[in-house]
């Protein structure tokens, strides 16, 4: 309807000061002719809106007025409690999410703040997982300051399997995936991420710096995803029974699926490396057989022997014969 979006043009000015057409027009899903109608409408209506030309000119609100934002209705509602902040990692922003949640849940009309406080007794987001393992981010609050501020940091940060580096970055933007955070940034190389639990240190500089033009955070992670795929990705074909097929496409990306009338499962998995995939096969002992490619079979076979070479039967008795000797 012409109302919403009339009042969700409104608030995106609100929200981000100026606004070019173009981007309104990405923003509501409409033409840019359409945009025009929309802001001589709001100016027809009283809006005090104006346009500034320029390279670096759109829409905006006098500075003075606002509106108030209007009552969440129960949909938005439940998808707000289902979002809480519970899912955060770092439990200092997890608590200040809390608080803010608890004071808008407050400031609801009676009727959706029972409503709220019957959805919270009955929802409970643990953020841990199964293995218990939880992200450290103790970097994640001065990363996301520095986001914020549009302020140079410098970090060090741990790659895996390598000794830590030292960084200088502007941050652009923070990505949460699961329960993962990841930080993007604008480098001398060019764009680079992060993950904010491999950050060791982060310090925030007295030095702003100027986003690039244009940027497109969601667009940018994307693209960096399809990217790390496209370069990392080491494909193997597996044979297994069920119950590892069920490990393997629960973290694993399984590709292509086969199952067959003995109930076992042919899988085409996207690991990282091959040292990945040899760690995976191995882990899963008989329930899984590698059809290719070869290299990695011969390399799990070579894997299998030396452990029994060292888990042999009778060999820990000879072995400390000798050391007696």
């Amino acid at each position: 309807m012409r109302a919403d979006r009339l009042l969700s043009a409104i608030l995106l000015l609100q929200a981000h000061g100026k606004l070019s057409a173009r981007t309104l027009a990405e923003r509501l899903d409409v033409s840019l002719r359409t945009v025009h109608r929309d802001m001589e409408a709001l100016g027809m209506a009283g809006v005090p809106i104006f346009a500034s030309r320029g390279a670096h000119g759109g829409w905006q609100l006098d500075e003075d007025w606002r509106t108030r934002v209007p009552a969440l209705d129960t949909t938005e509602l439940q998808a707000l409690l289902l979002a809480q902040p519970r899912a955060i990692g770092d439990p200092r922003l997890a608590a200040s999410a809390e608080r803010a949640l608890t004071k808008l849940v407050a400031a609801l009309p009676v009727t959706l703040r029972a409503h709220a406080e019957t959805m919270r007794q009955r929802l409970y987001v643990d953020p841990t997982g199964w293995r218990g393992v939880a992200e450290k981010l103790t970097a994640l609050p001065i990363v996301q300051e520095a986001v914020s501020r549009d302020r140079v940091i410098a970090i060090d940060y741990r790659a895996p399997g390598r000794e830590p580096s030292s960084r200088t970055v502007r941050p652009l933007g923070l990505v949460a995936k699961g329960t993962n955070w990841y930080l993007m940034t604008d480098t001398d190389a060019g764009l680079r991420t992060f993950r904010v639990s491999r950050i060791e240190r982060a310090v925030m500089l007295d030095r702003s710096f100027t986003r690039p033009p244009r940027f497109d955070l969601a667009a940018a992670w994307n693209a960096s995803t399809e990217d790390y795929r496209r370069t990392r990705k080491y494909q193997a074909t597996l044979y297994t029974d069920a119950r590892a097929a069920d490990v393997l496409k629960t973290y694993c990306r399984v590709v292509t699926e086969v199952t067959h009338s003995d109930r076992r499962v042919t899988l085409r998995v996207d690991f990282d490396e091959e040292d990945e995939a040899c760690f995976v096969v191995l882990g899963l002992g008989t329930s899984v057989d590698v059809v290719e490619p070869a290299a990695l079979r011969e390399r799990v076979a070579a894997g299998v022997r030396a452990a029994y070479a060292r888990l042999r039967p009778g060999r820990g008795r000879r072995d400390r014969a000798r050391s007696n000797v």
